[in-house]
């Protein structure tokens, strides 16, 4: 829901960033990699009990996942960048959930897993649409510098870090913030299905 306001406001400072990597010979593919690595360590820190620890992690990863595409753009982006971009994202979002089923199962594994549920379906709406969008050459007028075509909804990345970070904060409420950000996502899954109905049901099977 804010991450076009959010890629505004930090877009000078990510260009900055951004200028300096390149200058320095780092890739967009590096630094996506070096991302994933990142929220591997969070997702390692949460499972392993060390809770608090893993948030500067976790931000990192989120970090690297605004640099890669503006490192992109400074040369020439590519469909690998751009496939690895949204693979490894959603790797992460997967892991985090996970980690703290592992951390505390008794308490956590049905909360996480209903979360991982609600994950899949915010997933599958947005590849689906990006895909059929892709296929009639359709671009996001919201999200101009995606490599694919960005459809928004209630819950987005900016929202899911928010939610990331209120776990580290109160691991003891986990539950509770994966329950309600569940129901959160499900508000984006109808959503977006209702924008896929209307965009593409009215063409003739």
């Amino acid at each position: 829901m804010l991450d076009r306001q959010m890629l505004a406001l930090s877009k000078p400072a990510v260009e900055f960033m951004a200028a300096r990597l390149s200058a320095a010979g780092i890739t967009a593919i590096q630094v996506s990699l070096a991302g994933f690595g990142f929220g591997v360590l969070a997702a390692l820190l949460i499972g392993a009990g060390e809770i608090g620890w893993a948030i500067w992690p976790l931000l990192l990863n989120r970090l690297c996942d605004g640099l890669d595409g503006a490192v992109a753009r400074r040369g020439t982006p590519t469909d690998l960048g751009a496939f690895l971009d949204i693979t490894l994202d959603f790797l992460f979002y997967a892991g985090i959930p996970l980690a703290f089923a592992w951390c505390n199962p008794p308490q956590n594994a049905l909360a996480a897993a209903t979360l991982l549920a609600a994950f899949i379906g915010t997933g599958v709406t947005f590849l689906a649409y990006a895909i059929m969008a892709e296929k009639r050459g359709e671009k996001s007028a919201a999200f101009p510098s995606k490599a694919f075509f960005y459809l928004g909804g209630l819950t987005e990345g900016f929202e899911t870090v928010l939610c990331f970070v209120a776990m580290c904060l109160w691991p003891a409420h986990f539950p509770e913030i994966a329950y309600t950000y569940s129901a959160l996502c499900l508000v984006t899954i109808v959503t977006r299905m209702t924008a896929g109905w209307q965009r593409f049901g009215a063409e003739k099977n």
